[in-house]
């Protein structure tokens, strides 16, 4: 069996391997000229922790990336609401890492090229369409280079290539563009010192108005003595408008997002000294896509984001992609059979994740967040006096809903694994 993979992002590369691994050839072709290590943070749950370190990259994680220790919530003037610890204080056997999401597709990357050759990733290629038939399908593809158009024929043909993806388009032509709820992102990464544990996930503030996430990304940084701070700002205001394309590396200002955190500095983070530091500054509008009915056709499916884009809150946008390439590389392998395959892998994995995307959007931890800055516009001495029991044991049944309701299933049941 042959698999072409459109997409060399961290769900294409995870999905190479891991046919790899079930001894089915792949071809991951990018329209990208050159993979670089682009982007800022992402969070990896245990879940796809486990799957990675099956795959044999538990040392290179280990080494790149930080293990968060605790996810905390506080209100806008750094006033403890919540808090919860993640990964193996949770009770996985596996750690839940921060990490920077360029070096991660590098690891990815590296791994791929090892084992699979060096011709087993082609940029610069475009997909431009395919066509199938009961023994096989045909992508048309195009070398942005030379502007030759060629055919390359496969077993299976997987679009893992993104919010955009080409291969999602001619699935479904008229879907319209990705939804926005109005919030603005800014990202960026500032390095300085270490905070709290020196590993916390830190969310402050409520994205009903400003809120602001930030977490160390760097194992070297660490072993230096230092931090190199992840952060995410979110804003929602009345009647704004995006008439730009969702583009991770787009570009953004300092000025448009400073004011909204002014005097936003706690005993332990100076939030516009971390947010002036950052080298660069990227804006992106917080999107996703209406859940999809159907993956699958014949012999073609999604992955990851052309699946199922989803807000990043729970930490489960790249961690989903790694369980959608086990899980396809699985099904694959058993079946035998392409396109009865295909569909184990999407009746396995849709429903799963388009519940995520539906919990995502549902966003009730930030009510409750939003409630603590109504009732404590200026702070409060214990949380106690503004949120009930109730209240606060909400915000954990969120998160049990989108990310950590499963230790001891995991815990408990195989990996993905098709090897023996």
């Amino acid at each position: 069996m042959r698999a072409l993979v459109v997409g060399a992002g961290i769900g294409g590369l995870a999905t190479a391997l891991s046919l790899h691994e079930a001894g089915i050839e792949a071809l991951v072709v990018d329209s990208a000229v050159r993979l670089r290590p682009l982007g800022v943070g992402i969070n990896l749950l245990p879940h796809a922790v486990r799957e990675l370190t099956q795959l044999g990259l538990g040392g290179a994680l280990a080494e790149t990336a930080v293990p968060t220790a605790e996810m905390v919530h506080f209100d806008r003037h750094g006033g403890r609401i919540w808090g919860e610890p993640r990964g193996r204080a949770l009770g996985y056997n596996w750690p839940q890492y921060s990490i920077h999401r360029g070096e991660l597709q590098m690891v990815l990357l590296d791994a791929v090229l090892a084992r699979l050759g060096r011709e087993s990733v082609r940029t610069g290629t475009a997909f431009e369409g395919f066509e199938q038939d009961g023994e096989g399908v045909r992508a048309r593809l195009l070398d942005r280079a030379s502007g030759t158009a060629g055919t390359v024929a496969a077993d299976v043909l997987i679009g893992a290539d993104g919010l955009y993806s080409a291969v999602r388009g001619r699935l479904r032509p008229d879907e319209p563009p990705p939804l926005w709820n109005g919030i603005r992102m800014w990202r960026g990464l500032t390095e300085g010192r270490p905070f709290l544990t020196g590993r916390t996930l830190a969310v402050a503030g409520s994205n009903t108005a400003s809120k602001l996430v930030v977490y160390p990304i760097s194992m070297r940084a660490e072993r230096r003595g230092r931090a190199l701070l992840n952060w995410v700002a979110e804003v929602r205001l009345p009647g704004d408008r995006w008439d730009h394309a969702a583009d991770w590396n787009r570009s953004g200002r300092l000025g448009d997002v400073l004011p909204h955190f002014a005097g936003w500095r706690f005993g332990w983070l100076d939030v516009p000294a971390l947010l002036s530091g950052a080298a660069e500054i990227l804006e992106y509008p917080m999107v996703d896509r209406d859940p999809l009915d159907r993956w699958t056709s014949g012999r073609v499916t999604l992955l990851g984001d052309a699946a199922h884009p989803m807000y990043p809150i729970g930490s489960n946008g790249g961690s989903q992609a790694v369980i959608d390439a086990r899980v396809l590389a699985r099904e694959l392998a058993r079946a035998g059979d392409p396109a009865r395959g295909l569909l184990a892998y999407e009746e396995e994995r849709r429903d799963k994740a388009n519940a995520i995307v539906l919990a995502c959007r549902d966003m009730p931890a930030d009510r409750i967040l939003h409630t603590v800055g109504e009732r404590a516009p200026h702070g409060f001495e214990r949380i106690e006096d503004v949120l009930s029991p109730a209240e606060l044991d909400a915000i954990t049944g969120a998160y049990r809903r989108t990310s950590f309701s499963d230790a001891e299933a995991l815990n408990a049941r195989p990996s993905y694994s098709t090897a023996g």
